[in-house]
């Protein structure tokens, strides 16, 4: 007896499911997100398993107590900031979700992680370029590997099938919106089909204890496409960002089972790949032939990584008398409450004046460590006096005005000291601080008019 067809309709958005078609979605509350997908279960109404029963583990309850815990084995990978924002290197059997624009350079990056490992044997599926395409790229980028194997193929149960007959140590699928599953009936790319081949690879990923990586698109407001529950289902997501017009790439985590989600990878677009930055302040400090007004250096960390970045300001008379504020890589509202705070606890009038301000190297910065950077920034500009090239900030500013501590500050001084800053104004109020473990000359500051007296006399 044929089976019958069963539809429902699911939200493009969460993948919330319905069995009718419903206007504004009850879970994300976006408008006409609701399509309908035509669902199969099979002949037999279960889901074949992925791999053989040879390589499938049998769980059975342990008590906690009795689990035995080892050391925590990673797969080496030969790129360093990769491996910087994973944590370590590669968990077996994890899944992880790496997304970025179309264009920014994920397949390029993948691929360079596949022919890199020459010890590893390597499994790419891709379901959007052909061999040849893919061949092409790895001579341009200058690699070869032996242990590198290549598959076109979009159809998840044949690909389980060469899974078994390779048994690759590293799995990479590109894109995970080009797969589909014969259990379900409906197109590629669908909340159901992407949720569905997801499962798949996790089941195969912890059964068998091979690690995966799952390239995935972004929609127009930079989120992963397919369904919330997919950035769930895997154990580490990570974004891949910069702007096609620059050459510098931005990799960051936003979930990390195995790791810290707040360590930052940054990567040269060349012509002949990605280049590893292993120095960022070099790239996001600009070289000047002479000082100019409006640009102070900030001492900051991205995770556990301390690095220098240039604090642009431009402070000008309003000209159609509303005062603009405009900020690029720094939260506006916290630029709108330190600009108050010049304005109510120093006396600087800056409330009719425009205020634009910039983070070099495209960067956003959330750490607070570059409130005193962004102050002098301001003042700089407004008084039309330079700051001096060989002093940097690395200190937060509170709402009476006073300079507060920051975290990590002896990683941050050192970071200074390495790249030749010859003073660093922080705050006073660090217990156990000594001046003369460094080579570079500390201003203790409590009040922003001791900054501002240190640096414009």
């Amino acid at each position: 007896m044929a089976q019958k067809t069963k539809t429902t309709y699911f939200c493009q958005n969460c993948g919330t499911q319905s069995s009718k078609w419903i206007g504004k979605c009850p879970s994300c509350n976006e408008w006409n997100t609701y399509v309908e997908e035509v669902i199969s279960k099979g002949d037999d109404g279960k889901h074949r398993d992925v791999i053989s029963s040879t390589r499938q583990r049998s769980p059975k309850p342990q008590l906690l107590n009795e689990i035995v815990v080892g050391g925590e084995t990673r797969l080496p990978v030969s790129d360093k900031e990769l491996a910087r924002v994973l944590g370590g290197g590669l968990v077996p059997g994890s899944l992880v979700l790496f997304g970025g624009e179309p264009g920014i350079g994920k397949s390029t990056l993948m691929l360079q992680l596949a022919v890199s490992l020459k010890n590893m044997k390597v499994l790419y599926i891709s379901g959007e370029e052909s061999e040849q395409q893919i061949r092409m790229r790895a001579e341009r980028l200058g690699m070869s590997n032996t242990n590198c194997y290549i598959l076109t193929e979009t159809g998840t149960q044949n690909i389980f099938k060469q899974i078994e007959k390779l048994e690759p140590n590293l799995v990479i699928v590109d894109s995970i919106q080009t797969l589909f599953s014969s259990h379900v009936e409906s197109s590629p790319g669908s909340v159901s089909q992407v949720r569905e081949c997801t499962a798949e690879l996790l089941r195969f990923a912890k059964e068998s204890g091979t690690p995966v990586l799952l390239i995935g698109h972004i929609t127009k407001d930079g989120s992963i496409a397919g369904p919330k529950v997919l950035e769930h289902m895997v154990d580490t997501v990570l974004q891949f960002e910069g702007d096609r017009n620059h050459v510098y790439r931005l990799l960051r985590t936003t979930k990390n089972r195995f790791g810290s989600t707040n360590e930052l990878g940054i990567y040269e677009m060349q012509g002949s790949g990605l280049r590893e930055v292993s120095n960022p302040s070099e790239i996001l400090i600009t070289s000047r032939d002479e000082p100019v007004s409006g640009v102070a250096i900030a001492a900051m960390l991205e995770g556990m990584r301390p690095m220098l970045v240039e604090i642009q300001a431009l402070v000008s008379t309003a000209a159609y008398g509303t005062p603009q504020r405009s900020s690029t890589g720094f939260d506006l509202r916290r630029l709108a409450m330190l600009l108050a705070v010049l304005e109510k606890r120093c006396g600087f009038r800056l409330g009719a004046k425009d205020v634009f301000l910039n983070i070099a190297g495209g960067l956003k910065v959330e750490d607070p460590g570059i409130d005193l950077a962004v102050v002098c920034a301001v003042l700089s500009s407004n008084a039309d006096i330079p700051v001096s090239p060989r002093a940097c900030f690395a200190a937060e500013v509170g709402l009476s005005g006073e300079i507060r501590p920051v975290n990590r500050i002896e990683q941050r001084i050192s970071e200074a000291e390495k790249l030749g800053f010859e003073e660093i104004y922080i705050s006073k109020y660090y217990k156990g601080l000594k001046p003369g473990n460094f080579g570079i000359k500390l201003h203790m500051v409590g009040k922003i008019e001791e900054v501002f007296g240190g640096l414009f006399g």
